[in-house]
């Protein structure tokens, strides 16, 4: 077994402590990663502070270093090389969906980065450690030239938007609204920009403007204001939805053009609500997705790099990951967090 210096947290409210973990011996097919950083997601956040999570529980799913060991049957990887590992380590590989490149709709459900029962029955742990020992198959390649603190929330977030993106064909002559600008909305903006779209920023806040501009948006708009919603009418084929909170999607809905389609993304806690006359004009339809499968998340990667995306960053210390949270919780970063492994020792 390899021994590892983490941060983990005992239970919900208490603060995160110093431990050692162990990962497992490398295995034929195993790749070794000297993680360098770990981004901070609103999942870690949920997951932290939930009673009916494990713990302890070392979290985090954005992940991103270098390989240090490979395993003898491994053929993607070598010592060397910048790698990155997302939300699943695993699935069953065995059905439709999986064979279909689809890990992520696993009818056996994927095996978490953190927060699944392992091989042994211990539930998996996350990113926030200096190692992780991960089957090549679930383990993406970072191209060179794409900084690895910039890399890593691409690994969640950056996938988060770009299979829909991709599913519903944004690209040129088409128009996608992006509705709420945070960790997953500003690298939406990015990705839709770079695929030709004529890309369109709502938000709650006006004083994002600048940033939603700066970022690639042909515009802004915020959702305060009735006018934003008279003059947007039937203006996107797609909408893509980051906001975590239950909203009231029916004056969104009235924004869609005939075919239009609004992807909720976030994982309210009410059941979402919307009037079906809504949908049944302009032939509208309203859905939702998860994550992408681990082909995809290497094509995703590949365009960032080729594009110069990567995720706007405030890097921190092992020391500040409580304060982390609760700035995460009150909306205070622009537009990630996170964490320098190298500090954990």
């Amino acid at each position: 077994m390899i021994t590892v210096n983490a941060r983990a947290t005992t239970g919900p409210g208490e603060p995160f402590r110093p431990v050692t973990i162990e990962r497992r011996d490398v295995g034929p097919r195993d790749v070794l990663i000297d993680i360098a950083y770990t981004g901070i997601c609103h999942t870690d956040v949920h997951y932290a502070s939930s009673p009916a999570s494990r713990y302890p529980v070392v979290p985090g799913h954005e992940i991103a270093g270098t390989v240090v060991a490979v395993g003898g049957e491994v053929t993607r990887f070598a010592v060397g090389d910048q790698a990155g590992v997302g939300c699943m380590i695993g699935s069953c590989r065995d059905c439709d969906k999986c064979r279909a490149g689809l890990e992520q709709f696993c009818r056996q459900g994927y095996v978490r980065t953190y927060g699944s029962p392992g091989p042994d029955g211990v539930p998996t742990q996350g990113g926030y450690c200096e190692k992780i020992v991960v089957d090549e198959a679930f383990v993406l390649r970072i191209p060179p030239g794409l900084p690895l603190a910039e890399a890593a929330p691409l690994f969640c977030a950056g996938i988060t938007m770009y299979s829909p993106l991709r599913h519903w064909k944004a690209g040129p002559g088409t128009r996608v609204g992006i509705l709420g600008l945070g960790g997953l909305g500003h690298v939406g903006v990015r990705i839709a920009k770079a695929l030709g779209a004529h890309t369109t920023v709502l938000d709650l806040a006006p004083g994002k403007r600048e940033d939603g501009l700066r970022l690639g948006a042909d515009e802004f708009y915020p959702t305060t204001q009735a006018a934003t919603f008279k003059e947007l009418d039937e203006a996107f084929d797609l909408l893509l939805s980051t906001v975590p909170a239950s909203v009231d999607f029916n004056p969104f809905l009235d924004l869609l053009a005939l075919d239009g389609t609004l992807v909720h993304l976030g994982a309210a806690p009410a059941p979402l609500s919307v009037s079906s006359a809504s949908l049944r004009l302009n032939r509208r339809s309203i859905a939702g997705t998860r994550l992408g499968g681990i082909a995809e998340t290497q094509e995703m990667i590949d365009f960032c790099a080729r594009h110069r995306i990567g995720a706007e960053v405030e890097v921190i210390e092992a020391g500040g990951i409580d304060e982390a949270y609760n700035r995460v919780i009150a909306g205070d970063v622009r537009f990630r967090f996170v964490l320098d492994i190298e500090t954990l020792a």
